[in-house]
């Protein structure tokens, strides 16, 4: 079975879809897929449904839908409804899980390949850190559960994501910049900064980027304009870090050579690979599966 979850939502087998076109249906499989082989207890099921609006019918309306998405689930794979209930969607005492084995599911790889990066970081293997980062990044086909209407648990689940892909795109960044690579991602760099104006570590990042590919003028320019729209909106100045980098590359200094923008972080802890992972699926997936 295939999931995607960093995009719109997709579930298919041996070629056939399974993803529900009704909204709930679709934020129960979504919030279940979130949370894959954990109990999404019914409460939280019924919160993310009604969002504190529950009618009195809630509880066997959630059973209606999980009934309904047991049966596409049938359908798709060949097997009774009883099985299914046992083998993919299971019921628990107080609430859900999808249990099913996933050949392809991209949330988890994901989690992977961003640990492994962060400890490749710690490691001082900056170059398989990089790899991991702009594997993991691909990954995503805009942005996750694009079609699906969330609740309250849901909105969580993706703020954290969001958050987490932030993140890994800024130390991905830092990294290039960090192996000389600066030519190579100018372009990608100049499109996010321009979509992402007050984000100080990557206007930082850009303006070294510049600098270094010989572009001094525009990276003068590039912290004048933003200087510009934070006094003219906010009223201030920018951080003392893009202030030094700015005062760097106006004196036409080293220091942007050697000035890390991000701080690469600690060493985490490794889960085992998933399965999938043993042949790399990120490089696999495809939008039309």
């Amino acid at each position: 079975m295939r999931v995607r979850l960093l995009g719109p939502l997709h579930v298919s087998h041996a070629g056939i879809a399974i993803t529900p076109v009704a909204r709930r249906p679709q934020q129960i499989l979504a919030l279940l897929l979130l949370n894959h082989a954990q109990v999404v207890p019914l409460s939280t099921l019924i919160d993310e449904l009604w969002d504190g609006h529950t009618p009195k019918t809630a509880r066997a309306a959630v059973q209606t839908y999980v009934f309904e998405l047991r049966k596409k689930f049938a359908r798709a794979t060949g097997r009774s409804t009883d099985a299914v209930g046992e083998q993919i969607l299971r019921t628990t005492r107080n609430g859900y899980v999808f249990v099913a084995d996933l050949s392809q599911f991209d949330l988890r790889a994901f989690r992977w390949l961003e640990q492994t990066g962060a400890v490749a970081m710690a490691d001082g293997d900056l170059a398989t850190a990089a790899h991991n980062f702009r594997a993991a990044l691909a990954l995503w086909q805009g942005p996750a559960l694009a079609d699906v209407d969330p609740g309250p648990s849901i909105r969580a689940e993706l703020a954290g994501l969001q958050q987490s892909r932030a993140m890994m795109l800024g130390h991905r960044i830092e990294l290039e910049l960090r192996a000389g690579r600066h030519r190579e991602i100018l372009g990608e760099l100049a499109d996010l900064a321009s979509h992402d104006r007050f984000n100080e570590e990557l206007q930082a990042q850009f303006i070294i980027a510049l600098y270094r590919s010989g572009e001094r003028t525009r990276a003068l320019e590039a912290f004048h304009g933003l200087r510009r729209e934070m006094v003219g909106k906010f009223g201030l100045e920018p951080s003392p870090k893009l202030q030094q980098c700015y005062q760097a590359v106006l004196n036409s200094e080293p220091l942007p050579d050697r000035m890390p923008v991000l701080p690469l972080p600690g060493e985490p802890s490794v889960p085992p690979p998933p399965r999938e992972l043993s042949w790399g699926p990120w490089s696999t997936w495809s939008t039309s599966a």
